[in-house]
């Protein structure tokens, strides 16, 4: 007997589902191999849907019995959930299932972590809980009471009532399932507060196993960091009464962003100065900033289908950078976003895995957890907030927040209060969700009696997700550098929406040396033909911190290419520039760091293989 075979699913084939939902009471009796799962579900048709078909998702449950409005029933009962008829009217439906936490090994849906219940339940695990309809477009408002033997009892939301042995939650913001959290177990809390910018108190806890609460301390000030920094730079201020973070050794993501209770792997929230590297504590504070910045960029507002993924990650990928960018240092955050977009996403762009930001189809949800749709993603947002401007931005997101708030969105509704803001048309922009592939960009250059031409030309290779692509709107910040190391021309964004186009730079009196893709203004292969003494020059005197170490590593590239193939001495005009950012006092000590550093062992591998040279490890050593 074989197995059947996976299902594809469309963006194109999305309907709404047929039903709305008023209200959701759970009411969990927790133990470990027979936990018994109530549901209470108010639901009415939806006006706006063709097809009425009652159907709720469920896995690996255990179905007791159902009634709607009180009346017995027997759906139709499947491996994958069940269906049932129902009233052309408002209706309340009951279940009851069994489950088995202990038993979960999959880590998705409810399960016991050493002892300790949580779930996880993006993006299909509440499914696995209960029987409902787990899409991230129906959204409702959840109460939960939660009974059993644990010290510590947690929920989304408020505690509307805490006593020995059971908890009450109520969450007031509508949500999908998957942002619905339970943790229960024998913790410490680690707690403190917040105060808002309109004056609210918000209790923080950071729960942890016994022994871990000296570990507690950066996490909850990152924690604080995160909120007075979303209420500065976005005016997003936190909507309930605390905010629960919750460690568990065993997670299968790094942390979850559920709604009032953040789930984290500990790895991700705890550090102490004894055990932890600077590196661990910055990937806590991102990863803290990430999973809170979700509160609007994710909950608030949420995806309507699982296609739109890139709306709630590309966005909130964004803020954390914007964020860890404003806590530490902005150029070394730049250009290590790079480092790790040219590293995974440029790879699976040139692979057989090549898909859209916004991918068209899927037949396992979680393969969708890629870089292309976190990292590219967040990429097309900074594009986006450059040709609008910063002022447009910030506009357009309130409109965006005012709009959207408590429904679950579409890159096009994303798209549309730009457009509304601005009056832009962003039809070619959108390519960058629909298109895969990274855009190969060229620069040449002609010089006549004071005037630089700069002639662009940029192509995406074709792949099997994008057979053949279209220019796609790039922003290309250039500046130009005089020979005496002054600025001759600042920032100037250069908007090319051809496959080629040209743009001229006129009233100059020597021929200065053009920096272009400053700050990585789009995320393209770029290929200009520069001396190496231009490059020195460059990295000696240019202003944008990221070309200056972009053209450090070219010298450094192609100085220890020439080492390895011919065994020469080190390039004078790489040794030249490296001494100006030695010398240069006024430079961050970490990004001189990051510019003084060599291409790995690796790196070099993959350069001369690329070239068809046969590596030697020994010699590259």
């Amino acid at each position: 007997m074989s197995e059947a075979a996976p299902q594809t699913i469309y963006l194109a084939d999305y309907t709404p589902y047929g039903f709305t939902i008023d209200s959701v009471d759970l009411h969990f009796d927790l133990k470990p191999h027979q936990t018994r799962v109530k549901s209470r579900i108010a639901f009415r048709p939806n006006p706006q849907a063709i097809d009425r078909t009652f159907f709720l998702h469920g896995e690996n449950l255990t179905l007791i019995g159902a009634t709607i409005d009180g009346a017995v029933v027997s759906p139709d009962v499947t491996p994958q959930g069940l269906t049932c008829d129902v009233p052309d009217a408002p209706f309340v439906w009951e279940a009851e299932v069994e489950i088995d936490p202990k038993g979960n090994t999959a880590l998705e849906g409810l399960y016991m972590s050493n002892g300790m219940y949580c779930t996880q339940c993006e993006a299909e695990g509440f499914r696995k809980i209960t029987y409902y309809p787990d899409r991230p477009d129906v959204m409702a408002v959840f109460t939960v009471t939660i009974n059993g033997s644990h010290p510590v009892l947690l929920s989304n939301g408020n505690p509307t009532s805490v006593e020995s042995n059971q908890a009450i939650w109520h969450d007031p913001w509508p949500k999908p399932s998957y942002l619905f959290a339970l943790v229960a177990g024998d913790l410490v809390a680690h707690s403190d507060s917040f105060t808002t910018m309109s004056g609210r108190k918000v209790a923080l806890n950071l729960y942890v196993r016994p022994g871990d609460e000296g570990k507690c301390a950066f996490g909850m000030e990152a924690l604080k960091r995160s909120m007075k920094w979303d209420e500065d730079e976005y005016g997003r201020e936190y909507d309930l009464d605390l905010f629960n973070i919750v460690a568990v050794d065993d997670f299968n993501m790094g942390a979850m962003e559920n709604k009032g209770l953040n789930i984290f792997n500990s790895s991700a929230v705890l550090a102490s100065p004894e055990t932890s590297t600077d590196m661990n504590f910055e990937r806590i504070e991102a990863i803290i900033a990430h999973e809170y910045f979700h509160n609007w960029t994710g909950n608030r507002i949420t995806c309507r289908d699982w296609f739109q993924l890139c709306l709630k990650e590309g966005l909130t990928v964004f803020r954390d950078s914007q964020f860890t960018s404003d806590m530490r240092s902005a150029p070394v955050k730049r250009i290590s976003d790079v480092i790790d977009l040219r590293a995974r996403q440029f790879a699976e762009d040139q692979g057989p895995l090549a898909h859209p930001v916004r991918p068209e189809s899927f037949q396992e949800i979680n393969n969708f957890y890629t870089a292309t749709v976190y990292e590219k993603g967040a990429e097309v947002i900074g594009m986006l907030k450059l040709l609008v401007g910063d002022k447009a931005y910030s506009d357009a997101l309130d409109l965006y927040f005012d709009r959207h708030d408590g429904q679950a969105c579409t890159i096009e509704d994303w798209l549309r209060v730009f457009e509304d803001t601005t009056g832009r048309d962003l039809t070619q922009f959108k390519r960058w969700y629909s298109q895969a592939g990274t855009p190969h960009l060229s620069v040449t250059e002609d010089w006549q009696h004071g005037t630089l031409t700069l002639k662009f030309r940029q192509h995406t290779p074709a792949s099997a997700a994008t057979p053949a692509p279209q220019p796609q709107v790039l922003p290309i910040a250039v500046g130009l550098i005089g020979q005496d190391g002054d600025e001759v021309e600042e920032t100037r964004i250069l908007e090319m929406t051809e496959a080629e186009q040209s743009f001229v730079f006129d009233d100059l009196g020597t021929r200065p040396i053009a920096s272009v893709l400053r700050g990585f203004s789009a995320p393209v292969v770029l290929k200009q033909q520069l001396s190496d003494a231009d490059r020195a020059h460059l990295l000696a005197y240019d202003t944008d911190p990221f070309n200056r170490w972009e053209q450090g590593r070219m010298l450094a590239f192609g100085s220890l290419l020439a080492m390895i193939r011919e065994g020469t001495s080190p390039n004078p005009d790489w040794l030249a520039g490296v001494r100006s950012v030695i010398s240069d006092e006024s430079l961050d000590p970490a990004f001189r760091a990051l510019v003084l550093g060599l291409p790995s062992q690796s790196d070099l591998a993959r350069e001369l293989a690329d070239a068809g040279d046969t590596p030697d490890p020994d010699i590259i050593y």
